[in-house]
């Protein structure tokens, strides 16, 4: 049985930012989400450059290799934009993804600290580490899970995409299974809210763009400081398409040329 995507995403700048540095893409094939590094040039232009130049090619991968070279493609493409302009040196990206292969095993991209989340028969797990040095500090037994979220510097972040070959790319393989739901957010969701508030808005809200924008809406008004974007993509019996990514945030704003697909 062929299985796709049926996926919605909505994206926010927030109530104290003045630049949406989130982009987000989805598609039948494929849904991701890119932070643009805080505290670095050009956020919004990294984070919207790399899904651009990811999706570009449209569905076809493979497998995780390929998915991978996919990646380091787009990821070069960021240290080009640098070598072109060197005032945006340091300008850096997470990115988090589902893609289905040709054959249809679904692949899991992480880089950074925006999470995948999986609701499967109700449990809602969590399906990626952050790069990050709180979870360093987690992982060493030194601060306890359920207070990372108020640490002071959960926001820096241990690998991230910048265009340098050295960068970390992740890719593992998924089992998809027909009524899954997957959630991948920036962490302007999950440094507000917890487990158990996201897992309560994916049980009880049946239409997955209308999740998206409840976890958005929960964010912040639980005080979000940061921009805030939400993918929720269920995965459903159905031929994948051909159709071109539809973009939010930053990849919404920027790049507006035609990709080829």
């Amino acid at each position: 049985m062929s299985l796709s995507l049926r996926a919605g995403v909505v994206s926010d700048v927030g109530n104290h930012r003045a630049v949406n540095q989130d982009a987000a893409f989805v598609a039948s094939w494929a849904v991701g989400v890119a932070d643009g590094v805080g505290g670095g040039p050009a956020g919004d232009l990294a984070s919207a450059a790399l899904l651009h130049r990811l999706t570009a090619g449209g569905r076809r991968v493979t497998d995780a290799d390929g998915l991978a070279v996919r990646i380091r493609s787009a990821n070069w493409d960021l240290g080009a934009h640098v070598r072109r302009d060197p005032a945006l040196a340091g300008m850096a990206t997470t990115f988090t993804a589902v893609w289905f292969t040709d054959s249809g095993a679904l692949l899991l991209a992480h880089t950074g600290d925006s999470r995948a989340y999986l609701l499967r028969h109700g449990t809602l797990i969590r399906q990626t580490r952050d790069d990050s040095y709180v979870q360093a500090l987690v992982d060493g037994g030194i601060v306890r899970e359920e207070d990372a979220m108020s640490h002071p510097r959960r926001n820096i972040i241990t690998a991230s995409l910048s265009g340098e070959p050295s960068d970390l790319v992740r890719v593992i393989e998924r089992v998809p299974v027909s009524g899954d739901r997957w959630m991948i957010c920036s962490d302007g969701v999950t440094d507000y809210l917890p487990d158990d508030a996201v897992a309560g808005v994916l049980r009880s809200v049946e239409d997955a763009t209308e999740a998206a924008h409840a976890l958005v809406e929960l964010s912040l008004a639980a005080g979000s400081r940061d921009n805030v974007t939400a993918v929720v993509a269920d995965v459903v019996p159905g031929a994948r398409g051909t159709e071109r990514a539809r973009y939010a945030g930053a990849a919404a704003a920027r790049f507006t040329e035609e990709l080829a697909v």
